[in-house]
């Protein structure tokens, strides 16, 4: 039988969704949503390694991060409001857009050395609004494409994230390596690139709806999170999310202290660890979505977990042998794709167990325990690193990542011995019974 023109039919329609106006909308919107991280994390952190706070004060700056964490608690609000003429989800999505380009300005006014105090209050505001962005442009992606397209929508929407995590990562430290621009130069500079998150809002389209709007604040909140532990395992599942990354998470958070401490230099830094790392992640995402259409979600979160452990493990080694240059580029191209891998499948489970009903709390609930790792663990990488060092350090976050592949296959155990359809662990939860 001749499939040649079944799957030149399929390409040209596939060409068409990847160059068509959604998918612009979702490479702006990512970028917008990941621009702000790195400026409460890693760049932020390089800034107040130089200016010489000491790794412990570091460490705990990742407890600014906490919004993300919690975003689950107002998620409902932005559920159930119009804030503007806009529309409920553009509408959210502009105001959130303009206080960030004022909050991370504001970061420019400051010294991080001897205003510790203002520096952590507007660190705070930045995820607070973030985090809320993140709340609608989740719902926005959600309700915006197609079944069919949600696949595609996110790799690109995740494309636009990491784009706009190299500007505030590797754009950041480069231009703050040179004479011209100083540290709050460059803040100011990438304040003002929240411009294109809000050119992103102007050119989206409010998403159609073709269920009710939450009846009530009260039906806002609870309804979610009734229709969501309803479910069988709900309890495994929530472990699983919080314990899959927990390793991955923890070594992410002092890489930037580990450049400072190895003498690799800023530009180096931006150049092999951020710049040449965007390329290894592209190719990951792509690889990573071939691997999830061909083996499905759970075995793909076994692959690309294991994977995963073996790039953290890669990090001792970097340790050990000190500013390497091949040693340097080949772990973090590595780390690079599996964590490129690793966030596909992990962002692709999270969607499938998503009621769409509840988008936007659900949504919130799920990547909000996604940064618990990140956020609380995060807070003493810094404290354990001082005391242990870098090689038993970044030892420790390779084993610590064993119970999450664990829970995986507890996952499809469960998932194997139930009916079909009974849970929405690899499909759309509105599509379950």
């Amino acid at each position: 039988m001749n499939t040649e023109p079944r799957t030149s039919h399929w390409m040209m329609n596939f060409a068409k969704l990847l160059l068509g106006r959604k998918m612009l909308i979702m490479l702006l919107t990512g970028f917008a949503s990941g621009l702000p991280l790195l400026l409460t994390g890693s760049t932020l952190k390089f800034w107040l390694r130089e200016e010489g706070l000491d790794l412990s004060t570091i460490g705990f700056f990742s407890l600014v991060g906490l919004p993300y964490t919690l975003k689950f608690l107002w998620a409902p609000f932005m559920d159930r409001f119009v804030p503007i003429d806009f529309g409920r989800r553009r509408g959210w999505m502009l105001i959130s857009q303009i206080a960030l380009l004022l909050a991370i300005s504001a970061i420019a006014l400051t010294n991080p050395l001897t205003q510790v105090p203002i520096v952590v209050t507007l660190c705070l505001l930045i995820t607070f609004f973030s985090a809320s962005q993140d709340i609608v442009l989740d719902a926005y992606r959600r309700e915006a494409l197609q079944d069919e397209e949600l696949g595609i929508g996110s790799s690109i929407f995740i494309y636009g994230y990491r784009l706009g995590m190299l500007t505030s990562g590797a754009l950041a430290l480069f231009l703050a390596d040179q004479d011209v621009f100083s540290w709050q130069d460059v803040y100011l500079i990438l304040g003002a690139c929240m411009f294109i998150g809000i050119v992103a809002t102007w050119l989206a389209q409010e998403p159609t709806r073709d269920y009710p709007l939450p009846a009530s604040i009260q039906e806002a909140i609870v309804g979610p999170f009734v229709e969501f532990f309803s479910r069988p395992h709900a309890i495994m599942v929530v472990a699983f999310i919080l314990l899959y990354k927990l390793g991955d998470s923890m070594g992410s958070e002092m890489i930037s202290p580990l450049m400072v401490d190895l003498g690799v230099s800023k530009t180096q830094y931006a150049m092999v660890v951020k710049l040449f790392g965007m390329v290894a992640l592209i190719a990951g995402g792509l690889l990573g979505g071939l691997v999830i259409y061909r083996l499905g979600i759970i075995r793909s979160l076994w692959i690309f977990g294991i994977l995963q452990m073996i790039s953290t493990a890669g990090f001792v080694i970097l340790a050990i042998a000190g500013n390497h240059l091949i040693i340097l580029t080949a772990v973090i191209a590595f780390e690079t794709i599996t964590s490129g891998l690793g966030q596909t499948a992990y962002v692709a489970f999270m969607a499938s167990i998503t009621n769409k009903r509840f988008t936007a709390t659900q949504y919130a609930l799920l990547t909000s325990l996604m940064g618990v790792p990140r956020v609380i663990a995060g807070s003493t990488t810094g404290v354990l690193a001082d005391w242990v060092g870098w090689e038993i350090f970044y030892t420790f976050c390779t084993l610590i990542a064993l119970p999450g592949l664990l829970l995986i296959g507890r996952i499809a155990k469960l998932k194997a011995n139930e009916p079909s359809g009974a849970t929405p662990y690899t499909q759309p939860a509105e599509h379950s019974p």
